[in-house]
């Protein structure tokens, strides 16, 4: 099969197309011939040498989410069969023709979406799911904050809290990106370049903080979240682009009853990320159907386009999901 491989770290050129042995798939999996597959923050991390992949996972095949059709079926598998539509969270190996993926982390792809469109959920599904509502337990009635608010988690955090009843508010670095949030059903987007987004959320929230925040951002950001969240609030971090270590004052947390919290879900166990997928499909995967959550993909490119998509990726100048294609 043909790969995009990471011939050594360093920038997006280390991406490159190459020749490699079709992959193998346990008992309890499926092979999937994958038409598109998603591009994320942590494929840049592993490509520059400072994201080590999981055991079991392919080492110089970065990647974590397709979308294609069963190609073959493990003997343990009860769901799938081959010639089947899927798209699926897998811990690497994406950008390749061939791929395989645990039964229970396959979805079927909705009847109105593209290939493209199906690889762009997986991880930022399975991501906000988990995080903003297991981890951190968001109900409807209550308010959330989304910082990065036109990635791909962003878009499809505020899609999915809106859709379940929430407030949602985000932020993000210029106007144009803040219109695009609220196209996509934001009640606020504050742009952090130009507006302190704590004063911002204390004048709309009328003092009172929102109830959850989802955070990718870390660093200085953090003790302007714990000021930004409402009596018992919950803090869910996912990444710290700006640092990891930060100063922060406990008493307010005491004060406030706090809960901070975060994940790391690529790492996690298969019986994991299977209850995650049915959850979605439960709760999620009806209103994709019905198409009150759409996909939002920015830029599709062709696989061996792959150091382009990276370059996009970096320049954070993309609102919504970046795709690579093997169609």
């Amino acid at each position: 099969m043909k790969a995009i491989i990471i011939t050594r770290p360093g920038g997006p050129e280390v991406l490159q197309l190459a020749d490699r042995p079709t992959p193998t798939y346990s008992a309890n999996e499926v092979l999937i011939k994958v038409m598109a597959a998603g591009i994320n923050r942590p494929d840049v991390f592993q490509r520059k040498g400072n994201y080590p992949p999981p055991d079991g996972a392919p080492k110089d095949i970065p990647g974590l989410e397709i979308a294609g059709i069963v190609a073959q079926v493990g003997a343990g598998v009860s769901r799938w069969k081959v010639g089947d539509k899927v798209c699926a969270l897998v811990i690497g190996g994406a950008y390749a023709e061939y791929c395989p993926a645990p039964e229970g982390q396959c979805l079927p792809i909705p009847a109105n979406l593209t290939f493209a469109e199906a690889a762009s959920l997986p991880e930022t599904f399975f991501t906000v799911w988990s995080n903003v509502f297991d981890r951190a337990g968001l109900q409807p009635g209550e308010s959330l904050l989304v910082h990065g608010g036109s990635s791909g988690i962003g878009v499809t955090a505020i899609q999915m809290a809106k859709a379940l009843g929430s407030t949602v508010y985000v932020t993000a670095g210029s106007d144009e990106k803040c219109k695009f949030c609220e196209d996509q059903g934001a009640d606020k987007a504050i742009n952090y370049k130009s507006e302190d987004f704590a004063d911002a959320l204390q004048q709309l929230s009328n003092s009172k903080g929102v109830d959850v925040i989802l955070d990718m951002i870390g660093g200085d950001y953090t003790p302007k979240n714990i000021s930004s969240l409402a009596n018992d609030g919950r803090l869910v971090m996912i990444n710290a682009m700006k640092g990891s270590k930060v100063e922060i004052n406990l008493s307010e947390v005491m004060r406030k009853r706090l809960v901070i919290t975060g994940s790391m879900l690529r790492s996690r166990e298969v019986t994991f990320k299977t209850a995650i997928a049915q959850k979605l499909e439960e709760h999620v995967w009806p209103l994709l159907a019905s198409g009150q959550i759409k996909p939002i993909i920015y830029k599709t490119f062709p696989a061996d386009e792959a150091a382009k998509a990276h370059e996009l990726m970096e320049s954070s100048e993309h609102m919504g999901k970046i795709v690579i294609s093997w169609l």
